[in-house]
């Protein structure tokens, strides 16, 4: 973790005002290291030397990040407190945190890695349920679309706390789904374009070539409008299913060669996070698949003329209980997406959902309301099949 220091700002701030609160704080998340977050951090550590989040003093607020707090010098789980954050920017690195927490918390709950990035980083996978029926969601495929992350991550806590409260979930027995149903979440399929986006990769190679390749393209802002991978490869236009026409609609555009969005690669599949993401799915037997976007609050159910049995009725269901538009996807972007795959390869029903509304990256304040909107989609998902 990096040493930060008072006046610095970014996400690694909101990650240390995130640890200290969980500490016992109540200071603003504003990703400012002001006086207030100095005043607690000095408190946190009881001295009153020099304020900085040095490597000793991250090592001592690591762990409630990950939804621990030291009691007698032992890590001890927090049970009271959740362990996903929905009010800080998502990265890599707290993915891996979160995701240490609620398999720690959670023992029933599966993880491993589907693949690496480009720059080597894991792509975890979450797992709940020893059910026949698989179904599969996705998010961040796209780099400024990171709120969809924690939107997977919540839904499987909130799950996995009603499974072990032996509860309802949503009106169904926690027990009947988890024995029904095996749920397989890919919360951060592009961790090297988030991170970009999210303030965490601000030098090296990677980064400098992501300067360079944005540099080619001023009407999109840096990095606030990078979608690609670390490449400028566009993840969602890897997929073989109209890759060609894909090409041809974007190279008409003017993306022809790396990008900061829209630029389909060289190949289909060739960026090594889709490839790992048609892989997993070529791996298992997945009845639905959800691929979680932003923004627009729009459910896209169709690729060409496929139409797989009940999949327009789920539609109109996600529809009904999200509030969201159902819509075929429009023809400039109706290609070589992974759900446009998934539906061709398995005439089976696959989603696009395409939360929120504003700008990208849309802001953390919108977390709340996207989740309620969604917690029917994510639900049903399982249920509808």
């Amino acid at each position: 973790m990096k040493n930060l220091y008072p006046g610095d700002r970014g996400t690694l701030v909101y990650y240390l005002q995130l640890a200290l609160n969980r500490a016992g704080n109540t200071l603003a998340l504003d990703g400012i290291f002001g006086n207030a977050t100095c005043a607690a951090l000095q408190r946190f550590l009881g001295q009153t030397r020099e304020c900085a989040a040095d490597g000793a003093a991250w090592e001592r607020l690591i762990p409630y990040l990950k939804g621990y707090e030291i009691r007698n010098g032992e890590q001890q789980v927090r049970y009271e407190q959740n362990v996903v954050s929905t009010a800080v920017p998502y990265s890599a690195l707290l993915v891996d945190f979160v995701i240490e927490g609620l398999t720690t918390r959670y023992p029933f709950l599966e993880t491993g890695s589907i693949g690496r990035s480009v720059m080597g980083k894991q792509i975890p996978y979450l797992r709940m349920g020893n059910g026949a029926t698989e179904v599969f969601y996705n998010a961040s495929f796209h780099a400024n679309e990171s709120i969809t992350t924690p939107v997977l991550l919540k839904f499987i806590e909130d799950y996995a706390r009603a499974y072990v409260k032996g509860e309802d979930f949503h009106g169904v027995p926690s027990s009947k789904l988890f024995a029904d149903y095996q749920l397989y979440l890919v919360p951060l399929v592009n961790p090297d374009g988030v991170d970009l986006v999210n303030g965490l990769l601000t030098n090296g190679v990677y980064y400098r070539r992501a300067r360079q390749i944005a540099a080619d393209y001023p009407a999109i802002p840096f990095p606030a409008g990078w979608k690609a991978n670390i490449e400028g490869t566009d993840l969602n236009l890897q997929f073989p299913a109209g890759w060609e026409n894909a090409k041809e609609i974007k190279y008409a555009q003017g993306y022809v060669g790396p990008a900061p969005r829209d630029f389909v690669g060289s190949a289909p599949l060739a960026a090594p996070e889709s490839e790992a993401v048609y892989r997993f799915t070529l791996e298992h037997d997945f009845s639905l698949i959800l691929a979680y976007h932003t923004q627009g609050e729009v459910i896209y159910w169709k690729y060409l003329d496929y139409e797989p049995e009940r999949s327009y009725e789920i539609a109109q269901y996600f529809g009904e209980v999200s509030g969201y538009t159902v819509e075929v996807t429009p023809q400039e972007s109706g290609y070589a997406g992974y759900k446009d795959w998934f539906i061709q390869q398995y005439n089976r029903p696959g989603y696009t959902i395409e939360v929120g509304l504003g700008e990208n990256p849309l802001p953390m304040s919108q977390f709340d309301q996207i989740y309620e909107d969604n917690i029917g989609i994510l639900f049903g998902g399982m249920t509808q099949i």
